[in-house]
């Protein structure tokens, strides 16, 4: 008896372990929704075509190397721009919106198509397509956001039309859903300058679920066509009328812009390949609206290593710089995390003045995206912004070997380095570029690796006869400041 019951427990708790992994894998979906379910993630792709405006090598490639798929096949000839996923309303299922280019768009618009489950063929369709205005492929980002206040998430494309105009298309689920025509558009915007959501804070009554919260704005800039200054901008607000269901026009506001030769400004903002990416190759700290200096957050651009650096809350994020678009004032930059490849940010940059950029930036994770506003508003450049005496200033390098607990360095006089390190049978050699230079009286290395994941570092060099000590700093506006490591000991090989 009691063997029994031993045997009826074990079975009981092998079946309850099965069922678990059941019901997390997702095995779920295959047994209840007997359709192929081969949905994956996001693929996003690049397409180039002649006559365009420039825009960086990366462009034309896909920025993704997942081979991915959508819910179901899409129509021949139809190319897949961007994918984004969400949970049905229903909750048993998922719902999947599809930014595509069709076969025969002479226009060359980006289409939405929607994708959802439907339960009395139990199969996924493809149930609703509508155009938007968007055209560049490599600029398209969707999201879902609750901008009414009501939980009903409106679905939100952005990109750039062929002229380079910035465009926003926003659709709503209807209330009383009709299976042909479940969305409708609740604003359509586009302009030579950006747009943005100004979010708010809502209450906590709203946090809760206890009752709507408050609309959020959109904001659009664009070219003051009664000005003669080409930095001065128009700034035009929409807000939700709930009575027509739309987005309207509700505020506009002229905006100054820094008075600036109107030639140079031709030159930075007349589209040249090259010329604007020149302007911003540097360090740009970010400046309060008070026009205080944060030494904490810092931004840098090399175009020529595709490289955008992010730095604060004492942490350093790289991201590679995909591709990028000339805009009316500046630039539109899509680029990728080198450590998290879901991450991409796309950037706005206006030029402010010529020692000043404003930035707006928006954050895609693919699942959710938020405006980053914790790296929108001005920068300036770090010339302008620091002391004279603490400007870097770059020397040649050297032809040298040296022993260390990393290995054997060798620094090349063309400003590259390998590391050699393991024994005979495990030999493994890692190499990058290096740079010596001066900030203010101290000597620094900066050593970036070769491999896209790894982190450059700076070090401070202190010199005890012919061996050197690598200290490891962080640069600010402050010079350079010690992070307290143990530091790495390079002696010569003789």
């Amino acid at each position: 008896m009691k063997k029994n019951f031993l045997g009826f427990f074990i079975g009981v708790i092998i079946a309850a372990v099965l069922l678990i992994i059941f019901l997390a894998t997702g095995l779920w979906r295959f047994v209840f929704y007997p359709k192929s379910y081969d949905y994956a993630g996001p693929v996003i792709i690049t397409l180039g075509e002649p006559g365009s405006l420039p825009v960086s090598s990366q462009t034309g490639q896909v920025h993704r190397n997942e081979n991915l798929n959508t819910i179901i096949p899409m129509q021949d000839g139809e190319t897949v721009v961007a994918v984004f996923s969400r949970e049905s309303q229903d909750g048993i299922a998922e719902e999947q919106f599809v930014a595509y280019m069709p076969a025969s768009s002479l226009e060359r618009r980006i289409h939405i198509a929607f994708i959802n489950y439907d339960p009395d063929e139990r199969q996924y369709k493809r149930q609703w397509d509508a155009p938007t205005e968007a055209a560049r492929p490599e600029t398209i980002t969707m999201f879902s956001q609750d901008l009414i206040g009501d939980r009903n998430n409106c679905i939100i494309v952005s990109g750039m039309n062929m002229r380079n105009e910035h465009i926003m298309t926003i659709f709503r689920r209807r209330p009383n859903t009709a299976a042909n025509q479940p969305f409708a558009v609740i604003a359509e915007i586009q302009i030579d300058g950006s747009i943005l959501i100004q979010e708010t804070l809502r209450t906590l009554a709203y946090q809760q679920g206890i009752t709507t919260g408050q609309s959020f704005n959109i904001a659009a800039y664009g070219q003051d066509n009664l000005s003669n200054n080409l930095l001065d901008q128009i700034e035009t607000i929409y807000s939700f009328n709930p009575s027509s269901g739309v987005y309207e026009q509700s505020r506009v506001t002229r905006i100054p812009g820094t008075q600036i030769e109107q030639r140079r400004l031709r030159e930075l903002l007349g589209g040249t390949p090259g010329v604007f990416e020149n302007f911003i190759t540097d360090l740009w700290y970010y400046v309060s609206p008070e026009g205080t200096v944060d030494s904490k957050q810092y931004i840098s651009f090399d175009p020529d290593s595709k490289e955008i650096i992010f730095f604060g809350d004492e942490a350093q994020q790289i991201f590679n710089w995909q591709s990028s678009r000339y805009t009316r004032y500046g630039m539109h930059i899509r680029s990728q995390n080198i450590s998290i490849t879901t991450l991409l940010r796309f950037i706005d940059i206006e030029l402010e003045s010529l020692d000043s950029i404003r930035l707006r930036v928006v954050e895609d994770v693919r699942l959710r995206i938020v405006a980053n506003t914790s790296w929108d508003g001005t920068y300036r450049r770090a010339r302008a912004a620091i002391l004279p005496d603490t400007v870097p200033s770059v020397r040649k390098g050297i032809n040298a070997q040296y022993d260390s607990t990393w290995g054997r360095i060798q620094f090349h006089a063309t400003g590259e380095y390998s590391i050699t390190s393991g024994g005979l049978a495990n030999t493994t050699t890692r190499n990058g570029h290096y740079v010596f230079f001066k900030v203010g009286e101290h000597e620094l290395l900066e050593m970036r690796p070769e491999e896209r994941t790894g982190n450059r570092m700076t070090y401070r060099v202190d010199s005890t006869g012919s061996r050197l000590s690598l200290s490891r700093v962080r640069l600010g506006t402050n010079g350079a400041q010690d992070l307290f490591e143990v530091p790495v000991i390079l002696t010569p090989v003789e």
